[in-house]
């Protein structure tokens, strides 16, 4: 799905992966099952919405140092614990509680049959199919479960809604969201003055690594076919700045914010990382 992205928007979203879960602990797929957050996926989710709280402590994210226009998350409670965190984390920091709604289109991918089911006994008695599914994930998916092309509709159905916030509902007019002009003369390239926008608005998204790889290649403009290109760690931050017209990847995957814990996102690594 192509992405509308107004020329003259100024802007970021921060996408959010939620903590670990009490499916992920026990090795079970998850899809649109609804597990809770573990206790250690708690302590991930707070430390994570300390971080956004105060977006200008060293290391800095690149984002303004303001409070996001609002925090879209997925349904299901391990994305909404995490959301509602990092709500309050930011209203205590700014005195205000960032709004927050729900949407059905960043929920995770569905697994179908697989939905809670140990790793190994879909090993066992699904293994052609989970294997091609690792191998061509457009070609193959869950018995009953979602296909790519579907998730990718409903992520850009939610990434216009994002978009259409940001941008006030304006269409292009040489202004971003706070209506000041747009300067094309800013560089592109890291490292150099002005390479990031210092005071634009941004949306702080939580949802969940299967949706997140569709959402970020949509994003970027880049192809379905590169769903496991891009992992996404437990309360791991991913940023996309809107310039001209496109999303620029900012940051992926930050999560020094999780040192105090050990080593919180030592997952096995994609595309084995079975907690879609």
């Amino acid at each position: 799905m192509t992405l509308d992205i107004p020329a003259d928007l100024e802007a970021s979203v921060v996408l959010l992966r939620h903590g670990e879960s009490v499916f992920i602990t026990e090795g079970r797929f998850q899809g649109r099952a609804d597990s809770p957050l573990s206790p250690l996926g708690e302590r991930q989710a707070a430390l994570a919405a300390s971080r956004l709280a105060a977006p200008d402590r060293s290391p800095a994210l690149p984002i303004a140092a303001r409070p996001p226009l609002e925090i879209v998350h997925s349904p299901l409670r391990r994305a909404a614990t995490t959301a509602s965190l990092a709500a309050d984390a930011i209203a205590a920091a700014s005195g205000a509680r960032p709004p927050m709604r729900a949407e059905p289109g960043l929920s995770e991918l569905a697994q179908g049959s697989w939905e809670g089911r140990q790793r190994a006994d879909i090993e066992a008695n699904d293994g052609d199919v989970l294997a091609a599914w690792r191998r061509d994930p457009l070609a193959a998916n869950a018995p009953g479960g979602e296909r790519v092309l579907d998730a990718a509709v409903r992520a850009g159905t939610a990434l216009g809604s994002v978009i259409a916030q940001l941008s006030g509902g304006r269409p292009g007019d040489g202004a971003n969201a706070a209506g000041e002009p747009v300067s094309t003369e800013r560089a592109m390239v890291a490292g150099y003055p002005g390479a990031t926008a210092s005071d634009t608005p941004w949306t702080l998204l939580v949802g969940h690594d299967g949706i997140f790889k569709v959402v970020l290649l949509t994003l970027l403009g880049l192809p379905l076919e590169r769903f496991w290109t891009f992992p996404f760690a437990l309360c791991g931050l991913t940023v996309v700045e809107f310039r001209d017209g496109r999303g620029v990847l900012r940051a992926h995957n930050l999560v020094e914010h999780l040192a105090a814990l050990g080593s919180p996102s030592a997952e096995p690594p994609p595309p084995r990382a079975g907690a879609l």
